[in-house]
């Protein structure tokens, strides 16, 4: 099934899962409901957040679209700015996404404006790092690390610090450690977007969810049904193993994988980062 004929069927059982919502929720309240983006740092939490976010379909006029990251195409191509800022624009009220959008216009007006609710989750760099080799790795043969990794490397030590300081190959670019969550930093002082640690949807997950459904009610989600029932769908419908890229995801599993070596390269390359998430207080760690 080639990837146009592939979106096409998404597009008609998205169409027609808005009919049934629309029957069963009112009009009214599938027009008043936010469109809900659930947007992360690579290797952060993407497929944890959209999990939580599908279980507000069982409680709420809510729509998963069914439809790969607003960044990606159905083959895993990443999209130019210009069309994923249409994907953007193509949710309409009610609808669930998720994607890995950085901070910068025009999409920081397109992920604010009235009727959009943003939920941006982030993680210890250390744990992503780590995460993100591992994947490369072992779990995704098409990934464009996948063969430098295993063909050129010979250690995790040696995977790690390329993750840590990126790749200066014009055939093979990747950004550091710091470069890649830069872009992204700036959500954390978007007053109208809900920033989560990935680390409190693993352990703190019930103040993680109350938190999710306060936010959606300001941002237009009326009529919520009692908390207790709302918490109990939102526990129910993560299933870490019907996640592609489910590991571990273990908060501060990094220190079962960093060496002394990695740990200096990471302090050199990353400079403040870990500071400025929260995660550190300074660089004695």
């Amino acid at each position: 099934m080639n990837a146009e004929f592939k979106h096409t069927l998404k597009r008609i059982r998205w169409q027609g899962r808005r009919a049934v919502v629309m029957l069963r929720r009112g009009p009214r309240a599938l027009w008043n409901a936010p469109a809900v983006l659930g947007n992360a740092i690579p290797k952060s939490g993407s497929h944890l957040i959209i999990q939580v976010l599908q279980g507000l379909t069982s409680i709420g006029p809510f729509v998963d679209g069914g439809f790969p990251p607003v960044n990606r195409t159905e083959d895993n191509r990443k999209l130019p700015d210009s069309a994923v800022l249409r994907n953007i624009r193509r949710m309409r009220s009610g609808d669930i996404g998720y994607g890995y959008v950085g901070c910068y216009q025009p999409f920081i007006d397109a992920l604010t404006a009235p009727g959009r609710a943003t939920i941006f989750v982030y993680r210890d760099p250390r744990d992503a790092v780590v995460s993100s080799v591992f994947y490369a790795t072992d779990m995704n043969p098409k990934h464009a690390m996948h063969r430098y990794y295993n063909e050129n490397l010979t250690s995790l030590e040696e995977r790690i610090n390329v993750a840590i300081r990126g790749l200066d190959d014009p055939d093979l670019p990747y950004s550091s450690v710091r470069q890649r969550f830069e872009k992204y930093l700036g959500w954390l002082e978007q007053p109208d977007v809900l920033c989560l640690r990935f680390e409190d949807l693993q352990t703190n997950r019930e103040a993680a969810f109350n938190r999710i459904l306060d936010y959606l009610g300001e941002r237009g989600w009326r009529n919520q049904p009692p908390r207790e029932v709302s918490l109990r769908a939102l526990h129910a419908a993560i299933q870490p193993k019907k996640s592609g890229t489910y590991r571990k995801g273990k908060p501060g599993g990094w220190r079962e994988h960093f060496t002394e070596a990695n740990k200096a390269l990471f302090k050199e390359v990353a400079g403040d980062l870990l500071i400025r998430l929260g995660y550190e207080k300074d660089t004695n760690w």
